[in-house]
């Protein structure tokens, strides 16, 4: 029943579409009186043996035979061809006799006339029935006979009964009733693949749980035995008096974080560089003698005094909590992220300046990627998907964000530093649209579509006075624009010169809007109302990215130093994760783009943009150490991640874009 119900919606679509309003008001007032609701047998004979042939339709008749046979295309429906063939002749037999009983033998003529030559080409036996016409009394001819008795005729109404309802009721189906069943047989395999992916999900965060339990029992097993060694060995290094006989100081040697130290007895007669003595065991960094320590005055402070009053384990514990670089940043150095292991990876090279924005398309069938010299290219990396939407969009100004419509890939807008906003139709391959914010705030910083409602919001911003990339940036302006006509629909609330807006990000209905200026604030819309409903200030400097955590219940934020939280939704101003990838945000590639980061489909990785020619994968809130991308040339400018699979995009200064699938 939902079958029909749909293919009948198909019908009605069609006929308003070609302006069929006749048919359409015949067809709705067939459907008012249906009742049987499926095939109806008893309407065919109707139209075959009251309808085309006592009014003598001979071309509708020989025209809906034919369609009969177009139904069966393949070989296994031979048997239904050849049964059809047979009917053929005998209906189109007894035409010329009801003509003939009618006294109409001019319409037989006229048929031999229209059709004569088509049947002696498929069948011979018709040569005796063009003499038909001209015999005095036909129904007494021998060989005509039988055609004119009323049990032939009972026989031919019963056989073609018969046969409509197998091909209808049974073997064949109308294509629009198939259309139905396949795309529920989709949507039914969709949502299959869904749960397994799900599932999958699951079982890869328990396999990497047990994984880092598995590592973390080595580990500890390991130092206990390391510890015990390295006690035993200093006891016996000691003479009787306590005095040291063999001591070791290698204060030139930083342990990174999983290093295990043992220190030394203290001793009455240890003098204050003595009680910096310690051992280490594992690999260590050795530092030139004239290099100053990097390990900060707070870290050595704590070391002596847990060395001197709450013995090597206590030591060993803050030593590993509070290590830190001068600089503030995390002692893990780049080692320490393993390359990501490779299935297969693309290079895109059709740009001639650097990438300024790479991204997948809803679907991620296809990639959009624009450069530093205002050119945008559509693109697929997959040899299956078909290349008709390739394109090259020449925009004229630098373009400084790209998004793609939520809901299809038939629409991507793109936004330059002249204030200009257009919509590439994929298909037509032409700008659809041509919008422009005002000319306060041409810097067209950021687009993001609603994936609910046919809206998207720009964020903006006018000119600054500075040399920083964010120091040419003034103020903001957040437009909400409608996607049916194009116009600016309302502009969201930020008070009396707002700091410019670098990011923005819709939650998974489209009724929350994210935020994230150069003030390190980060702001939240109702998008209902049209009004903000918080806000806090998550970073000390300008944040450049903004992202809703997969369960939505947090979001991240990137700021231009490097600085990575996961912020709580539900207890505001708590962070769940953070790390600093500082060392990969060098600010003298900001001339190209600021910094960037991409969620994966489950929420887990975290890819971020870099200054290096390789970029850091973070595993959110695990056990795992990070990855870092193969190399390219120069600094990764751009990245995002595919919808559904483990595949990422990198878009570099070096002009190139890059896909990677990663197991």
């Amino acid at each position: 029943m939902e079958n029909m119900q749909y293919a009948e919606e198909l019908v009605r679509e069609f006929l308003v579409f070609r302006g069929f309003t006749n048919t359409l008001q015949a067809f709705e007032r067939e459907l008012g009186t249906d009742i049987g609701k499926g095939f109806q047998v008893d309407k065919l004979l109707d139209l075959i043996f009251s309808v085309y042939i006592p009014k003598f339709q001979a071309e509708n008749l020989i025209g809906l035979l034919g369609f009969f046979k177009q139904c069966f295309s393949s070989s296994s429906e031979a048997v239904f061809i050849a049964t059809l063939s047979k009917l053929e002749v005998s209906i189109l037999r007894y035409y010329i006799v009801h003509a003939i009983r009618s006294g109409r033998k001019d319409k037989v003529i006229e048929f031999f006339g229209m059709n004569g030559d088509d049947l002696l080409q498929r069948d011979q036996n018709w040569t005796s029935w063009f003499a038909i016409p001209y015999l005095k009394n036909p129904s007494l001819d021998p060989q005509f006979s039988i055609y004119f008795s009323k049990e032939w005729f009972d026989t031919l109404h019963l056989s073609v009964r018969n046969f409509l309802s197998e091909i209808f009721n049974g073997t064949r189906i109308p294509a629009l009733l198939r259309i139905s069943s396949e795309k529920n047989t989709v949507n039914r395999l969709k949502k299959d693949i869904k749960q397994l992916n799900l599932k999958l999900s699951q079982l890869q965060a328990l396999l990497e749980d047990k994984e880092a339990q598995l590592c973390w029992s080595r580990s500890n097993a390991s130092s206990v035995m390391e510890i015990s060694t390295v006690q035993t060995v200093s006891t016996t290094t000691h003479s009787a008096n306590g005095t040291p006989v063999s001591g070791v100081h290698e204060e030139s040697v930083v342990p990174p974080i999983v290093s295990h130290a043992t220190c030394a007895s203290a001793s009455p007669h240890m003098g204050e560089t003595e009680s910096k003595d310690w051992v280490v065991t594992g690999p260590a960094m050795v530092l030139p003698e004239s290099a100053p320590s990097n390990i900060s005055h707070r870290s050595s402070t704590k070391m002596s005094h847990h060395v001197g009053d709450c013995g090597t384990s206590n030591a060993i514990q803050m030593f590993q909590d509070d290590l830190y670089f001068d600089t503030g940043r995390e002692m893990q150095g780049e080692e320490e992220f393993t390359e990501v292991k490779v299935d297969f990876q693309e290079t895109f090279l059709g740009h001639t300046s650097p990438i300024s924005r790479c991204r997948f398309s809803a679907s991620g069938n296809n990639i959009a990627s624009a450069s530093m010299d205002g050119t945008v290219r559509i693109w697929t990396y997959d040899s299956s998907t078909p290349a008709s939407r390739n394109a090259t969009i020449y925009c004229g100004a630098e373009i400084m964000s790209l998004e793609w419509d939520c809901k299809s890939d038939r629409l991507l807008l793109i936004g330059t530093a002249d204030g200009g906003i257009k919509a590439w139709n994929v298909d037509a391959k032409r700008v659809v649209c041509d919008l422009n914010t005002t000319e306060a705030f041409p810097s067209v910083l950021d687009l993001k579509c609603s994936p609910v409602e046919p809206i998207f919001v720009s964020a903006a911003a006018s000119r600054g006075h500075g040399t920083s990339y964010i120091d040419k940036l003034g103020f903001a302006s957040l437009t909400v624009w409608n996607m049916k006509t194009w116009k600016a629909m309302t502009v969201l609330p930020l008070g009396k010169d707002p700091p410019a807006i670098t990011s923005l990000c819709f939650n998974h209905n489209g009724k929350i809007l994210a935020a994230a200026a150069t003030d390190g604030m980060i702001h939240m819309f109702d998008m209902s109302a049209g009004l903000q409903i918080t806000g806090w200030p998550a970073h000390d400097s300008a944040i450049s990215s903004v992202l809703f955590g997969p369960d939505e219940t947090s979001i991240f934020s990137l700021d231009i130093d490097g600085k990575i939280i996961e912020w709580s939704l539900q207890n505001q101003g708590k962070v769940l994760w953070s790390r600093n990838c500082g060392r990969f945000c060098n600010r003298e590639n900001a001339v190209y783009c600021i910094h960037e980061m991409a969620l994966d489909a489950n929420g887990r990785r975290l890819l971020v943009t870099s200054g290096s020619v390789r970029a850091p994968i973070y595993q959110v809130r695990g056990h795992m150490n990070g990855m870092k991308t193969l190399p390219h040339s120069a600094a990764i400018t751009t990245v995002d991640w595919h919808p559904t699979l483990p595949i990422f995009l990198t878009g570099s200064a070096d002009n190139s874009v890059r896909v990677t699938s990663i197991s």
